[in-house]
């Protein structure tokens, strides 16, 4: 959904009849100001007598998301009107429109003229008022709904049936078998173990199948899970109904998983299948319709507009194995589209399947000294902070593959921050992705094994065992965690790796190119490595 369209469509009845109101009165109806956290205080177009009402935007954590919702501000708490300034004052620790967002002001102004003036409750025109505002608020309502029906996540009752009878799928009636699946943990395996929605299982002898109707997961330490079943559309009734401990087979192995079984027979549902239910068998199925494969994974990836350049996993050749329920991916993709093509490939892979991406960046960490205006807000250090942080990530955003971050182009894009007066930057930090190096965890572990057995004293035979375990030849599987290289950071004046003094004066740049392969610079800061002060401070 389109949260830009859906607030379009969000109209509260008492905001339409406040509307109405001020209107009738010659007031002036929904003046739009915008709204900068560096401020607090913003003034009307014209004359105000009194400001009835305000309506925007703002940020609220919703399940755990920051989300972006329309909202009626409350006078003389979350804001007041200065009759003196003609302004709207807001207050401090109340709530606030969403920074650089717009809101709306409804307000009287003096000798409106208007012939109606009576809009207190009980009065005539107020009730005219809102009885229209009463219609017009249903039709928002109505329209609304219509929109929320046409998305799988919002669509309920028929209209989610319509919308997921494009997949040709169809709810599940009572008449369909259900019960509980115990999926039991491999003594072997650690971690934990997702079971999707979805999941194909059969009875022993494979005359009837099921699907799991819930995503669970198997927690760290857990020995076993009972997942919801139902009958799949082809066993209906008694076809569904299976004795205990019929079910055993599951259509694809879950790494991780010893067995399964049913402690209880099926027995036909007490209810249809509910909307959640059918929501999460409808995604199902269209996961399934290719999911799990290289292929599966190299299409998303290229949707994503990225490159798989390799892929490590149990079946692969020799030197291109992982360990198994592990699978890693080497891809080619900007560095901003990185997180978006690892959620979509987590959606992709396989139950139980720990698959990991890793690419070719070059990550830099610069610590920031800037000089600002004085008298600026908290909230509006902060924001200066994340302007900042913007401006760079612009800049680098910018770059193509193999390019260098130059030092004095960085400090240009600090200093193109409004309110910036002057900065430099003390320090940088650099890493590269581990991409080349064999299992770091394993290596470690082979070469303290190495310095413990032999004798400190005898260096010759220490050089020979370290000599002999870097030099094994086996699979070289990349690593999701990142290397320091301090050599990425080099002069501009000479070649060879930058001074402090050359970092500080801004003649550097990140080296973008390794062993003559084109890699991707990838900003990596927060506002903690920026450090503001004030002029005179």
């Amino acid at each position: 959904m389109n949260p830009d369209t859906l607030n379009l469509i969000e109209r509260p009845y008492q905001e339409v009849v406040d509307d109405i109101l001020t209107a009738i009165v010659g007031g002036v109806v929904n003046e739009p100001i915008f709204f900068d956290k560096k401020s607090d205080r913003y003034p009307l177009s014209q004359p105000a007598s009194d400001v009835r009402g305000i309506t925007g935007k703002i940020e609220q954590e919703v399940n755990g998301e920051l989300k972006t919702l329309s909202h009626s501000f409350q006078k003389n708490i979350d804001f007041i009107y200065d009759p003196d300034e003609n302004v709207i004052a807001w207050q401090e620790g109340a709530s606030a429109p969403a920074d650089e967002s717009v809101f709306f002001v409804d307000y009287f102004i003096p000798d409106a003229n208007s012939p109606l003036t009576d809009i207190n409750v009980g009065s005539v025109t107020r009730t005219l008022s809102e009885a229209i505002g009463r219609e017009i608020a249903t039709v928002y309502e109505q329209i609304n709904l219509a929109y929320l029906n046409g998305f799988i996540d919002t669509a309920t009752g028929v209209s989610l049936d319509q919308v997921v009878a494009i997949l040709n799928v169809k709810r599940k009636t009572a008449d369909f078998a259900v019960g509980l699946v115990t999926f039991f943990r491999d003594p072997q395996s650690s971690g934990n173990i997702t079971i999707s929605s979805g999941t194909l299982l059969s009875t022993t002898k494979g005359d009837t199948t099921f699907e799991t109707t819930q995503l669970r997961t198997l927690q760290k330490g857990q020995a076993r899970i009972d997942v919801p079943i139902r009958a799949t559309k082809d066993f209906r009734k008694e076809a569904g109904q299976v004795d205990s401990a019929s079910i055993t087979e599951m259509a694809q192995t879950i790494e991780g998983i010893a067995r399964i079984t049913n402690f209880e027979a099926t027995f036909l549902a007490a209810q249809d299948e509910t909307d959640p239910e059918l929501r999460l068998r409808a995604k199902a199925a269209l996961r399934a319709l290719g999911r799990a494969t290289h292929a599966a994974l190299a299409q998303v990836i290229f949707t994503g507009r990225g490159n798989l350049l390799e892929v490590w996993d149990p079946n692969g050749p020799e030197l291109k194995r992982s360990e198994p329920g592990s699978t890693v991916l080497l891809i080619e993709a900007e560095p901003e589209r990185f997180s978006s093509l690892q959620a979509e490939v987590h959606n992709t892979r396989a139950a139980g399947i720990d698959v990991s991406l890793v690419a070719r960046y070059v990550f830099f960490k610069p610590k920031i000294v800037a000089q600002i205006s004085a008298g600026i807000t908290n909230q509006g250090k902060e924001k200066i902070k994340q302007q900042i942080i913007a401006n760079l990530q612009l800049y680098v955003d910018e770059l193509s593959s193999g390019d260098p971050a130059d030092g004095k182009a960085l400090l240009e894009a600090i200093k193109a921050t409004e309110d910036v007066k002057s900065a430099s930057i003390v320090d940088v930090i650099s890493w590269v992705s581990n991409v080349t190096q064999p299992g770091t965890s394993q290596l470690v572990d082979r070469l303290l094994d190495l310095v413990a057995i032999t004798p400190a004293s005898d260096i010759q035979a220490l050089k020979l065992g370290f000599e002999s375990i870097v030099s094994e030849d086996g699979p070289i599987i990349p690593g999701t965690q990142r290397i320091p290289d301090r050599s990425r950071l080099q002069s501009t004046i000479e070649l060879r790796n930058a001074t402090d003094g050359e970092i500080q004066a801004a003649e550097f740049e990140i080296v973008a190119v390794i062993d003559g392969d084109n890699w991707w610079v990838s900003l990596d800061i927060d506002e903690s490595d920026i450090l503001l002060q004030e002029n005179g401070s």
